[in-house]
C-alpha cells in the first residue's frame, strides 16, 4: 500500500494531522485496535486553554513553566497557550460538545497548578467527547483512510529517510510494508511499563521503541508522570479518578481521616501532580496504610453526579457511592512527559519521521506536565506538522541544541540463545512492570536504578533474541517496545544526577540550577 502521508495512531494527534494533511493528498491512519481506543479516549479532565475573562494565554503560560520546575522549552509553551483557544473553538466548530453555563458561555474547571478556571470539559469524559468529534470529521473528510488491526512493527528507511512502515496484519498474521512521504508517529505514551497505571492496555511505548530502533533522539524520559488518584481496589483494574475532583474541591486524607496535603504544599490539594503523589507516596510508606481516601461527600450529590458521571457510576461498581463515602486511591503511571525528540513542527531528527502527543517531546511539559495540556499539546502541535508535512517536507531534519546531559546508547544486541519455537511473552512483560514499579518508580535511588538497568539489560537482550526468531505478533511487539521504553527511562534516570519535578532521587534531592536548561538526550551510539 503507499499514501501520500501516514498517521501512525488514531487518538487527537492522528487525527487532527490527517484531516488537515487530507487536502494535500492521500492519508492513512493506522491503528493496531478499533479506530477509537486511544489514550485520548481515556482523557477524564479535559483541555486547558486561556479563554476566561480574567485569563490570558501569559498567565497559562507561566502556570506551565511553574509546573515544569524550570525545564520547559519557553518557545514551545508560547506556541502551545498563544494556540489554544483557536483550537478548542475548532474543535467547536467540528462538533464538540463541551459543559456550558447556563448563559451558554463554556463552563471553566480548575485543576492542580493552574491559577486560573481555564479546563474546557465535557463532564468527566472530555477525552471521548473529543475522538469521538474527530472520527466523525474524519469519516467525512476525503482521501482518509482508517486502517484497524494493524500493528506497526518497524520504521522503514531509506539512505537515512523514514519512507514508510512495516506492518503487521493482526487478524491474518501477514507482514508487509505501508509506504508515505511523511510519516507520523501518534501512538501515545509507554504507561504500561509500570505494573500500576491509569493507561489502557495499548500504551507499550511502540512510537518510542520504533523511533529509538531507527536511530532517532529520545529526550527526558526519567520524567514519568504518576497521577495522584487512581481508584483502589482488589476487583478493579487502575481507573482514573481525574483532576479535577480535586479542582472542584475533593480532599485527601489518610485512612484515620487526617487532611495531609496542608503540610506538603500551600495549595494543598491544587499542587502539582508530582508533588501530591509524592506527598500520598510518603504518607503510605509512613503509615503502612494501603491507600488513602479522596472525599467530596461534603460537595452536593446531584452535583457530584452531574460533573462526574463516569467516576461515581465506575465506582458504584465497585460498591462505593463517592456522594456518601470517600474514594480509596493510590498514584499510578500516568503520563510521559519524554519521548521522540522533536521541533516546533513536530519533526524528528529522522527526514519526513514527525511525532505528535505523548510519543513525542516537544519541550512543554518540561520536568513534570500541566494538568490537561496534554490533549492541548497533541491539538497544535499536530495541526503545526500536517502544515510542515504538506508544504516544507523537503527541509533537511532538525537537531536538538547542545545538552549537559547526553547518553549515547547502543542498539539490543539479542541474547546468544533463545526457544526455537516458543518464547513467554506474557512472563517478560510482567517482569518488565515489576522491575519498573519497584526500582524505577515515584521515590527512587542510584543503586535501585543501577539494578533495574542490569536486570533490564539482560531481559531486553533475551526480548529481542526471541523477536527475531519467532514470527511477529502483537505481544512480542509490544513486549519489545515496553523494554526499549523501560531502559531509555532507566538510563535517563541515571543520567540526571539531581532531583527535580517527577525525577526524585534521594541520593540528588536537590534541584541543580544549571542544569534547569538540560533536557536529557539519548542519541544512538
Amino acid at each position: 500500500m503507499e499514501f501520500d502521508y501516514l498517521a501512525l495512531g488514531s487518538g487527537i494527534a492522528g487525527l487532527t494531522f490527517a484531516i488537515n494533511a487530507a487536502p494535500h493528498g492521500s492519508v492513512a491512519i493506522l491503528t493496531k485496535k478499533q479506530r477509537s481506543e486511544s489514550n485520548t479516549n481515556y482523557a477524564q479532565g479535559g483541555i486547558a486553554a486561556a479563554i476566561g475573562s480574567d485569563d490570558s494565554w501569559e498567565l497559562h503560560l507561566q502556570d506551565t513553566l511553574s509546573a515544569g520546575a524550570g525545564l520547559c522549552d519557553r518557545e514551545a509553551v508560547e506556541v502551545l497557550v498563544k494556540n489554544g483557544p483557536r483550537l478548542v473553538q475548532w474543535l467547536i466548530e467540528l462538533g464538540a460538545q463541551f459543559d456550558r453555563n447556563p448563559d451558554g458561555s463554556l463552563a471553566l474547571g480548575r485543576e492542580g497548578g493552574h491559577s486560573r478556571n481555564r479546563i474546557i470539559h465535557a463532564a468527566d469524559h472530555t477525552g471521548y467527547e473529543i475522538e469521538r468529534t474527530l472520527l466523525i470529521a474524519a469519516r467525512k473528510t476525503p482521501h482518509i483512510t482508517i486502517l484497524e488491526h494493524y500493528q506497526a512493527l518497524d520504521l522503514i528507511l531509506e539512505d537515512g529517510v523514514c519512507t514508510g512502515v512495516q506492518v503487521l496484519d493482526t487478524l491474518t498474521g501477514d507482514v508487509f510494508e505501508i509506504r508515505a512521504k511523511a510519516v507520523l508517529l501518534a501512538t501515545g505514551g509507554c504507561g504500561q511499563v509500570y505494573l500500576h497505571t491509569s493507561n489502557p492496555l495499548i500504551a507499550t511505548g511502540d512510537g518510542i521503541g520504533m523511533a529509538w530502533r531507527a536511530g532517532a533522539v529520545i529526550a527526558n524520559m526519567e520524567f514519568i508522570q504518576f497521577h495522584p488518584t487512581t481508584l483502589y481496589h482488589t476487583d478493579a483494574p487502575s481507573f482514573l479518578i481525574s483532576e479535577a475532583v480535586r479542582g472542584e474541591g475533593g480532599i485527601l486524607r489518610r485512612i484515620d481521616g487526617y487532611r495531609f496535603m496542608p503540610d506538603y504544599d500551600p495549595r494543598a490539594e491544587l499542587a502539582p501532580r508530582d508533588i501530591v503523589a509524592r506527598a500520598i507516596d510518603a504518607e503510605l510508606k509512613k503509615t503502612g496504610d494501603p491507600h488513602v481516601y479522596l472525599d467530596i461527600t461534603h460537595l452536593d450529590a446531584e452535583f457530584i453526579k452531574r460533573r462526574f458521571p463516569t467516576i461515581y457510576q465506575t465506582c458504584l461498581q465497585y460498591g462505593i457511592d463517592i456522594t456518601r463515602e470517600p474514594i480509596p486511591v493510590v498514584p499510578a503511571a500516568h503520563y510521559t512527559c519524554g519521548g521522540v525528540w522533536t521541533d516546533l513542527d513536530g519533526r524528528t531528527t529522522i527526514p519526513r519521521l514527525y511525532a505528535c502527543g505523548e510519543v513525542a517531546y516537544t519541550g512543554v511539559h518540561g520536568a513534570n506536565r500541566l494538568a490537561s495540556n496534554s490533549l492541548l499539546e497533541a491539538l497544535v502541535f499536530a495541526e503545526r506538522a500536517a502544515l510542515h508535512a504538506t508544504t516544507r517536507l523537503e527541509e533537511p531534519p532538525p537537531q536538538p541544541k547542545p545538552s549537559c546531559i547526553t547518553i549515547a546508547l547502543p542498539p539490543v544486541t539479542p541474547a546468544p540463545q533463545v526457544a526455537d519455537h516458543a518464547y513467554n511473552w506474557d512472563a517478560s512483560r510482567l517482569q518488565i512492570r515489576k522491575v519498573m514499579q519497584k526500582k524505577v518508580g515515584i521515590v527512587r535511588t542510584t543503586q535501585r536504578l543501577q539494578e533495574a538497568r542490569c536486570e533490564l539489560e539482560s531481559l531486553t537482550a533475551q526480548v529481542e533474541a526471541a523477536y527475531r526468531a519467532l514470527p511477529p505478533t502483537v505481544e512480542s511487539c509490544e513486549v519489545r517496545n515496553l523494554a526499549a521504553c523501560a531502559l531509555l527511562i532507566t538510563h535517563s534516570a541515571l543520567a540526571r544526577k539531581e532531583s527535580r519535578g517527577l525525577h526524585y532521587v534521594l541520593d540528588y534531592p536537590n534541584t541543580r540550577p544549571e542544569l534547569a536548561t538540560c533536557p536529557t538526550l539519548v542519541y544512538p551510539a
